[in-house]
């Protein structure tokens, strides 16, 4: 189970990351069923990143995958091609969506914007460590 106070502590190794490279983000933090458990907005983080942040979690959550990884077989002519058009359009298929795993399971994921691919990516990676 992912618990708030580990939720917290994936926030907090995800923002002194951000700290770290000089990005403001947006970071996020779904339970195992998708639902929003923790959420922080650095200040300075843009606006429009909030909803790919939680977005970016809930894709990795729901298909138990990184969103870089989804989004490297999404592309034209590979199978997964279209799939950011469904859920309601909350699929996101680029870099910073994590999950959380604990002792070999999935208890829920990290979504990570505001900065580049890379940035983000780095941020989620540093979060995500938290539960490994």
């Amino acid at each position: 189970m992912l618990t708030l106070e580990k939720a917290h502590r994936v926030i907090a190794a995800g923002e002194a990351k951000a700290k770290e490279i000089g990005q403001p983000m947006n970071i996020a933090v779904v339970d195992d069923g998708t639902n929003l458990k923790a959420f922080i907005r650095m200040d300075g983080a843009w606006l429009g990143s909030i909803d790919i942040a939680i977005n970016k979690a809930f894709t990795s959550r729901a298909f138990d995958i990184s969103t870089q990884d989804l989004g490297q077989n999404s592309q034209p002519h590979d199978q997964f091609f279209g799939i950011h058009v469904s859920n309601h359009n909350r699929i996101m298929i680029f870099a910073g969506g994590i999950p959380l795993v604990v002792d070999g399971a999935i208890v829920g994921a990290v979504g990570v914007s505001g900065g580049s691919g890379e940035q983000d990516q780095a941020v989620a990676e540093a979060a995500a460590a938290v539960c490994s």
